[in-house]
């Protein structure tokens, strides 16, 4: 499988988060055609094998959603649905955040802040007619655009949300790092998890 072989570079060398420069490689950013019916949000890059093959993951290619875990699930459901050249894939927060282990933490609030202007720079861009977030930040980071939080993310999974200071559609998915954990507790085997997301979409476009 391969992935988009362009990218949106919206601030060369971008220092907004003084400990995300020092932990990335490269800053990933959003990658994909300008025109994309769909948008996928995701919440920031893995640390990403620089000797792998293929998916080396953001933090080395400078693309979203190019892991070998989560980036390839992602690209997996999107071509299952149908909109595998028709869709633009992007992170809430665009460097990779080391933890003391080396491996991802949690990105703080304030650097989801600091990259949102390039989350809706993206979004203004695109116009997307909806925006698939996957996982529970990529989905908080959504809702704040309109002022919002979020109580019970699993509630909220396949359940359309319209963001108003957007004027598009949010669509809440299951993190791919964690789906197979939960899309059973939600009453779904994978193949219905698809159809389920693709109906949702359906109703969402």
């Amino acid at each position: 499988m391969q992935f988009p072989d362009s990218r949106n570079v919206l601030e060369p060398n971008c220092a907004r988060c003084p400990a995300l420069a020092e932990s990335r490689e490269r800053i990933s950013w959003g990658t994909g055609p300008l025109d994309a019916t769909l948008l996928v949000v995701g919440e920031a890059p893995g640390s990403g094998d620089p000797d792998a093959d293929e998916w080396r993951g953001g933090n080395w290619t400078g693309k979203a959603y190019t892991t070998h875990h989560s980036g390839r699930r992602v690209h997996e459901l999107i071509a299952e649905i149908g909109y595998a050249n028709d869709c633009y894939f992007t992170n809430a927060v665009k460097c990779f955040p080391a933890g003391e282990d080396g491996a991802n933490r949690e990105p703080t609030p304030d650097e989801r802040a600091n990259c949102r202007t390039h989350l809706e720079a993206e979004i203004e861009q695109v116009d997307p007619e909806v925006v698939l977030a996957t996982g529970k930040h990529a989905t908080q980071t959504m809702l704040a655009f309109d002022g919002g939080g979020l109580d019970g993310f699993v509630d909220s999974v396949l359940d359309p949300i319209h963001c108003d200071s957007l004027g598009v559609t949010v669509l809440p998915l299951l993190h791919p790092s964690y789906q197979d954990i939960w899309i059973a507790r939600l009453g779904y085997d994978p193949d219905e998890y698809v159809d389920a997301a693709a109906d949702a979409l359906d109703d969402a476009v």
